[in-house]
Order: structure tokens, then C-alpha cells, then sequence
């Protein structure tokens, strides 16, 4: 089969490897469309930690059912699938308190494993989903991304009256502004990129704030009568963003952290306990696959509304360097397989 692998940091390409096999509780998938992540693009650069090479990446991907291994029970040969890239133990701590996401034993496909950028994939029968009838493939292989916005609102107990300040208007921004609004929240988007933030605006932003040319504080203040957010969400990872984060923070407030950055922060204590703010870590998702399901099946977010590029999958260093050179012209890139 043909596949995109990265054979160490800052070599990709298309290759032939031999096609996968189904071992007892496996299924091999049939790939029809894989997403590029940032994440995908950090394995190229060798500056993704839990990378092992070489590497088939590919963590957001959907297809058919094309072979099922020994004792695989509730899919057929042939069914519409998405696939969950969190594969977990189901017995170390984590897991006993269902944060299977953080299972001691961890591993990602696309990550640790090969993964969906590829013709097939085999993965555990667990984490292929069958796809109801109305959810179109564009909107399928958008679930990944969707599960991180549902994930991080679920650490950070969003809810109907909450105000959300949202860092960055990327992919995973733009998600977690859609499952917020949907969720009852009032948002506000900052970034520094007016073409991402006129997206926001149209998806639902009550305000849309260019962090390089208007201050943050005197606009989140403004737009809650000097009270601040009650949820903050970073999705864009510099360090310095927590630090202003808890600064306007309202008290009581919850703040989600989904960056992977090195680089410590300035946090005062005083600020975390005066406002009894609660500081969230939020790490892939925690089995919510079937949850964003229903959204898509529903209506309830716009799925495929983030699709702005699509490419033949031999097409992927074409599609990396135009989201790596004009990132304000993308927000995802699907690779068609």
C-alpha cells in the first residue's frame, strides 16, 4: 500500500509498506480521508516528544471496514468508520476513573503506532466508530479535532451563562468556539490573524480581538461589565498566554491548557487563590467520539465548515508547506485517499 511517512525529523514521503493485517480485536480500515494537525506537522520537525520513527503519521482519519480480525463482533466488512487515535489499557489508574486519555500505558495512532495517513490501517476494533448514515466523510474525519473542544469544555465544566475567552482562532480554536456556543456560552476569540478571526466571527463569536493591534484586557473587560471570563481556553500553547489568562480570569473561573510547551510560566499563587481559580490540563479525549457523533448527526455544530483545502494524499509536502508559509489561508487541510 502507499502511505505518508516521516522516516526521521525533516524527511517525508510517499512509500510503499506492506499492507497491514488484523490480529484478534483488530479491524483494518480502508482510509478515505486523513486531516493534517499541527501535531502532524511537529512529528516532521522532530519537536513532537512522544514520536517514534519512522512514522506513518495521521491521527485524524476516516474510511471502511475492509478486513475484521478474530472475535471482532459489532462492525461488518464494509461499514463508514472514524477513527478514535487513543488507544488505552483499561487498567491502570486513569483508566479506573475513565481518563483513559491519560492511560499510563498510552498510545496514539499516528503517534506511537502508524496511523491513517496511509491506503489501510489496522487499529483496535474499540477505536473504529461506525458513522451514522447522515454524517458525510468531510464532516467524519473532523471528529478528532471536534473531541479535543469537547474534552477541554468537559475539564472546564462549560455551560449555559458562562463567558468564554478562547486563545487562538486555528482549528482547535474554532472547534471549541462552536461546541461552547453550543454549549450556551458567550465567546470571545483572540488571535493575531484578522482572516482567522473574521472565521470566528462568522461562526459565532460575540467578539473578535487581534491580540498584536487592541489589548485583550480593556476588551474582555469591556464585553463583561469589568467582571473577566468565568472559562478561559488556551489553544494556542505560548507561555505567556496563561499568564494573562489567570490575570483576567473572573473569580471562580476555570482555565483549560492544551499546549505542549516547555517553556514555564509566571504564575503568581496569589492569583490562583485569591480568585479560587481551577487551572485544567485537557490531553486528546476521553471515549467522546460517539458524544460528537450525535453533534455532527444533528446539526448541532457545523462539521465540515473548517475543510478549506483539499489534496491528492501524494500531494502532502505541497499541503504542509502551504500550512506551514500562509497559515492565514488555512485552517484544515484534508489529505483524499
Amino acid at each position: 500500500m502507499w502511505a505518508v511517512r516521516v522516516e526521521k525529523p525533516l524527511e517525508i514521503g510517499v512509500v510503499t509498506t506492506p499492507d497491514p493485517e488484523a490480529k484478534a480485536g483488530e479491524v483494518v480500515v480502508r482510509i478515505a480521508r486523513a486531516g493534517i494537525c499541527g501535531s502532524d506537522i511537529h512529528i516532521f520537525h522532530g519537536a513532537n516528544p512522544f514520536a517514534r520513527y519512522p512514522r506513518v503519521i495521521g491521527h485524524e482519519a476516516m474510511g471502511t471496514v475492509a478486513a475484521l480480525g478474530p472475535g471482532v463482533q459489532g462492525l461488518s466488512v464494509g461499514d463508514r468508520v472514524v477513527i478514535d487515535p487513543v488507544v488505552s489499557c483499561g487498567t491502570c489508574y486513569p483508566c479506573s476513573i475513565g481518563r483513559t486519555n491519560v492511560c499510563t500505558k498510552l498510545e496514539v495512532i499516528g503517534v506511537h503506532r502508524d496511523g491513517g495517513m496511509g491506503e489501510y490501517v489496522v487499529v483496535p476494533a474499540a477505536n473504529a466508530l461506525r458513522l451514522p448514515d447522515n454524517v458525510s466523510d468531510r464532516a467524519a474525519a473532523m471528529a478528532e479535532p471536534y473531541s479535543i473542544a469537547a474534552n477541554v469544555l468537559m475539564r472546564t465544566e462549560a455551560r449555559a451563562g458562562d463567558i468564554a475567552l478562547i486563545y487562538g482562532a486555528g482549528t482547535i480554536g474554532l472547534t471549541v468556539l462552536q461546541v461552547a456556543r453550543m454549549k450556551g456560552a458567550r465567546c470571545v476569540v483572540v488571535d493575531i490573524d484578522d482572516r482567522r478571526l473574521e472565521r470566528a466571527t462568522r461562526l459565532g463569536a460575540e467578539l473578535a480581538v487581534n491580540s498584536k493591534r487592541d489589548s485583550v484586557e480593556t476588551a474582555i473587560l469591556g464585553a463583561t461589565d469589568g467582571l473577566g471570563p468565568t472559562v478561559v481556553i488556551d489553544g494556542a500553547g505560548a507561555p505567556g498566554i496563561l499568564e494573562e489568562a489567570v490575570r483576567l480570569a473572573s473569580p471562580a473561573a476555570r482555565i483549560g491548557v492544551l499546549g505542549f510547551s516547555t517553556n514555564p510560566s509566571l504564575i503568581p499563587q496569589q492569583e490562583i487563590t485569591k480568585k479560587e481559580l481551577t487551572l485544567c490540563g485537557s490531553r486528546l479525549n476521553r471515549r467522546l467520539f460517539p458524544e460528537v457523533l450525535q453533534w455532527f448527526s444533528r446539526g448541532a455544530v457545523e462539521a465540515d465548515a473548517l475543510v478549506t483545502h483539499e489534496f491528492d494524499f501524494r500531494e502532502v509536502v505541497t499541503a504542509m508547506r502551504l500550512i506551514e508559509e500562509h497559515p492565514e489561508e488555512t485552517c484544515k487541510i484534508h489529505l483524499i485517499f
